[in-house]
């Protein structure tokens, strides 16, 4: 953590949702693995409460879109350490599968370094290398649709309020990179380079004050239907942006269930 920066209260704040075999999760924090460029960076895995000696299990890779050093800088920790995050890889790992989190210096090229660790080490690690599926929210969103774009060994791929990607001229999302300062790493990409056979879900949050988050999202989803993807999509009327946060609702729960579901459906 920062030394210079106290914790933003959202990194501290749970989701509004959590299960008793969550709890009983316990997560191995720190396992190092390296880099896109050799270093050293740390992996979260979160494995379900109870396993079968020698099950390979499958994988859901949370996914990070911004560098950890403007992270910490920014929210006073790391993304992999924000209570959310563990939230979701709490429920994940309730769930069946095996969630994975990690520090990073490029979000885009330590994303696909994790996945060639994961792979390579996939037996001594418990994990089925044939079935990862990606989880992104927010910010975090344009990079693992690039992942998803030039990783085609992927299950599934998950994603809650993202941005994505700018199509039809529009430049929603390289306004947001400019404010926030994620990795827009689907810049100049097109939805034509989307794998045309795996499942997609997606949550939109219906109120979402991120600007113009919901007008890139929109134009994602036609292009995707457009192209008959296998795309699965919940509006949630009534979310805001970081509902599983902060809309303490049984709608809220609700699809954070049905996130789950899609993921172990394809995964599990």
């Amino acid at each position: 953590m920062s030394q210079d920066t106290p914790r933003n209260p959202i990194t501290l704040k749970p989701l509004v949702y959590s299960t008793a075999d969550g709890d009983a999760v316990k997560p191995r924090r720190d396992v190092p693995f390296a880099g896109a460029d050799g270093r050293e960076l740390l992996m979260d895995l979160y494995y379900p409460p109870t396993t079968t000696e020698g099950r390979r299990l499958p994988v859901v890779f949370i996914v990070e879109g911004f560098n950890d050093v403007g992270a910490e800088r920014i929210l006073g920790c790391r993304f992999k350490d924000m209570a959310s995050v563990e939230g979701w890889g709490r429920l994940i790992a309730a769930n069946g599968m095996v969630a994975i989190v990690c520090t990073n210096r490029n979000p885009l090229a330590d994303a696909h370094a994790l996945l060639r660790h994961v792979r390579d080490n996939a037996a001594a690690l418990g994990l089925d290398e044939s079935r990862i599926g990606v989880w992104a929210c927010s910010g975090h969103g344009p990079v693992a649709l690039s992942v998803l774009i030039s990783d085609r060994r992927l299950t599934c791929a998950a994603w809650v309020y993202p941005y994505l990607m700018d199509l039809d001229g529009s430049t929603a999302v390289a306004e947001a990179q400019k404010m926030w300062r994620f990795d827009n790493a689907c810049e100049g990409r097109s939805i034509d380079e989307l794998p045309a056979d795996l499942p997609i879900f997606i949550v939109r949050a219906g109120k979402d004050q991120m600007p113009r988050l919901n007008e890139a999202l929109d134009r994602f989803v036609a292009g995707s239907l457009a192209k008959n993807l296998p795309l699965s999509l919940v509006n949630y009327a009534r979310g805001e942006h970081g509902f599983d946060l902060t809309n303490d609702s049984e709608g809220s729960r609700e699809i954070i269930r049905n996130t789950l579901a899609f993921l172990r459906q394809w995964l599990a």
